[in-house]
């Protein structure tokens, strides 16, 4: 079940312009993905940030593990690149932690959940609690300092974008958005589709539902 769950996710998530995805010796279970930010107001954007994903053979029951291949300063990312985000814990209530079971991962939780929410992350950091002491004291108390550091980091990551990959922007995303919107309402425009093509009645009560079986009498 598994194999079958993560080949469908990593086929929609192949179609999204904010990640690209890499089967790890073609292993479903084992991707290489570059994270890109596309949104103009983050500290992070246009960055490209690699990192791994690993999946265990029970998921969803179990969250996968993700780590940031390249260093990056964050209150919420330790230095071996690996996250602390609620998301990737464990089901269940943590009494030590506080965190609800909602917070934690969950087997209705999905891969493109789990990204979102760390790309949420890399501008909301949590500073309360702080995996990366030191990042977090800077953001605190240097907050230009900061910032200066996660420029020189995105512009650094840049050198991960693989040969021949073509970079999205906020605006190309938005252009592509604009044209598959003009295509669907010119198809409906266009379209010689009677309205009335499925015979629909104008009031409910010329349906005739005697002759139906429901659900419950099977």
């Amino acid at each position: 079940m598994a194999e079958r769950i993560l080949m469908n996710e990593y086929k929609s998530l192949s179609q999204e312009d904010w990640v690209n995805i890499d089967l790890q010796n073609e292993d479903i279970f084992n991707w290489k993905i570059g994270l890109i930010v596309l949104n103009p107001e983050s500290m992070y954007y246009r960055g490209y940030f690699t990192a791994t994903m690993k999946f265990p053979r029970n998921y969803p029951y179990s969250p996968p593990e993700f780590r940031f291949l390249r260093p990056l300063c964050h209150p919420n990312i330790y230095s071996d690149g690996k996250l602390c985000i609620s998301i990737l814990h464990p089901p269940g209530e943590d009494e030590m932690s506080g965190e609800l079971a909602s917070e934690r991962w969950s087997p209705a939780q999905r891969v493109e959940s789990v990204l979102i929410s760390i790309l949420s992350l890399l501008d909301d950091a949590e500073v309360s609690s702080p995996a990366n002491v030191d990042a977090g004291v800077l953001l605190r108390k240097e907050p230009e300092t900061y910032k200066a550091i996660v420029r020189r980091q995105v512009e650094e990551s840049k050198k991960d974008i693989p040969e021949g990959f073509v970079m999205p922007t906020h605006e190309s995303t938005m252009r592509t958005n604009s044209v598959d919107k003009v295509d669907d309402e010119d198809f409906w425009a266009d379209s010689d589709v009677d309205d009335d093509v499925f015979g629909g009645s104008d009031s409910d009560e010329d349906l005739d539902f005697d002759g139906q079986e429901t659900s419950d009498d099977e």
